[in-house]
């Protein structure tokens, strides 16, 4: 299965179905990046992030506000939620009996991350757990490299854990990492997940921006000004086809 890319803001998305996108992380490893707007817009500030992102080796788009975007470029590509694949890899892996390691949050949320994860997951071999809590980030990539996990999942906050995956990569080129943001948050039963219906509608975002309003001000007005660019790209694309 070869990757079929479509570009958003000058970013490659792959356009796989979440079966194909499972399928294809665990048969090639390397970094999985869950593409959303904020992430976009940090790498056009940040040139060494924007590297880290094209350098990946399956870019998804997690958030809806990419999947509205590619939509306004003419590609139907739909959203695959980071959480989802994340869980779904854990349970591929353990079902292949492989080794997975835990990086981020705080201490007490990963380790009842993990509990949960033994209860609900069968066969699952957890070689390596650590939180997010450090600053020596030498001595945590030596640990994980020294466990040597097949899968390697980090919850540290865009763009560092895309950073820290990104080093891992260099170290562990028969394994697969990916950055998920808050999933460990859920996972420990901390914070609740959206309704169904918030998630099926991809409206998960307005949720949490109810349920935690502070972060209000880190989507706003970052959405609606990633829309508009890509509405200019779509007028550019026009004028040039």
């Amino acid at each position: 299965m070869d990757r079929d890319l479509v570009k958003i803001l000058g970013y490659g998305v792959d356009s796989f179905t979440f079966d194909q996108a499972v399928d294809y992380a665990y048969s090639h490893g390397g970094q999985i990046v869950t593409i959303n707007p904020e992430m976009i817009e940090s790498a056009s500030k940040n040139s060494e992030f924007s590297k880290i992102i094209s350098e990946s080796d399956l870019v998804v788009p997690d958030g809806i506000g990419v999947e509205i975007g590619l939509k306004l470029l003419g590609h139907n590509v739909k959203r695959i939620p980071g959480i989802e694949l994340g869980k779904a890899l854990i349970v591929k892996f353990s079902n292949e009996n492989k080794s997975i390691a835990l990086v981020g949050a705080k201490h007490e949320v990963v380790e009842s991350a993990v509990e949960n994860l033994k209860k609900e997951i069968e066969n699952i071999n957890i070689v390596y757990v650590h939180d997010g809590y450090f600053t020596d980030d030498e001595k945590i990539l030596n640990e994980v490299v020294a466990a040597n996990p097949d899968l390697i999942l980090t919850a540290l906050g865009s763009p560092k854990q895309e950073f820290f995956n990104y080093e891992l990569k260099k170290r562990l080129q028969n394994s697969l990492m990916i950055g998920l943001g808050g999933s460990f948050d859920v996972w420990a039963g901390v914070v609740e997940r959206a309704p169904k219906i918030y998630q099926k509608l991809g409206l998960e975002w307005f949720y949490r921006t109810v349920k935690e309003p502070k972060r209000f001000k880190r989507i706003f007005p970052t959405l609606p000004f990633f829309i508009l660019k890509v509405l200019k790209e779509r007028l550019l694309n026009k004028k040039n086809a």
